[in-house]
């Protein structure tokens, strides 16, 4: 019992138990096990819950993108987390996800494919699925909106041309910018991205409405057709 004891956060000096170092030394100064010690509250009878979560991130090599990909099933094969824990921890993930995501609304114009890369990002570079995206910019480079067209499987997605520019039309745009991701991580484009940015380059031009970019977006980065002269 006196070991069992021993593993429990509230017998340890004060400094190092997670909420009262956060308090008394500010957020920062807590590791990322630390912090999910303090989602996670307690861990098991022989194992503290900051000990708990230096092992749950060992596991996916201390990447916190990849904790975040893990389902309450994944977290739950550890010993000392059951669902309300895999939850808790699910839920920090995705509102970290959420919080990059507003501060990517917040920088509207789009001046590069850089700053296309750092708005989208957030929404689908980790996504297990392919997610095909517009950005509708107004005459300033502004983004007046940003939405999903079409989502699908792993291998591929299909859009539809006349819904995106029906969407431009009634926005006003006078640009859009294209965007999927590449659950697969590669950055070539496929024939079928080279055919499908041709067709609404195609059909932008008809209506005097600019195919600007298509990105290409996986985890930590991007392949530009307009960079590329491939526009």
């Amino acid at each position: 019992m006196e070991e069992n004891n021993f593993f429990s956060i509230k017998n340890w000096n004060e400094d190092d138990r997670p909420r009262e170092k956060l308090v008394l030394k500010g957020h920062t100064a807590l590791s990322d096990a630390e912090l999910i010690a303090i989602l996670i509250s307690s861990g098991s009878r022989n194992e503290s819950a900051v000990s708990l979560s230096q092992r749950i991130l060992a596991t996916v090599g201390n990447n916190l993108s990849e904790l975040g990909r893990l389902s309450i099933s994944d977290l739950k094969i550890f010993k000392g987390i059951g669902e309300a824990k895999a939850i808790s921890i699910i839920a920090a993930m995705e509102l970290g996800r959420r919080r990059r995501a507003g501060e990517a609304l917040e920088r509207k114009k789009i001046s590069s494919s850089n700053s296309v890369f750092e708005y989208i990002q957030p929404v689908i570079g980790e996504l297990p699925h392919e997610e095909f995206w517009i950005l509708y910019l107004n005459n300033s480079n502004k983004i007046i909106k940003s939405a999903q067209l079409s989502k699908g499987g792993i291998t591929g997605t299909i859009v539809d041309v006349r819904l995106t520019f029906k969407e431009a039309l009634q926005l006003g745009a006078v640009g859009i910018i294209l965007a999927h991701n590449h659950p697969s991580g590669t950055l070539k484009p496929s024939q079928s991205d080279i055919q499908l940015t041709k067709k609404l380059k195609t059909a932008g031009e008809s209506l005097d409405i600019k195919v600007l970019d298509h990105l290409i977006i996986t985890e930590k980065a991007y392949f530009s057709f307009a960079d590329e002269n491939m526009l």
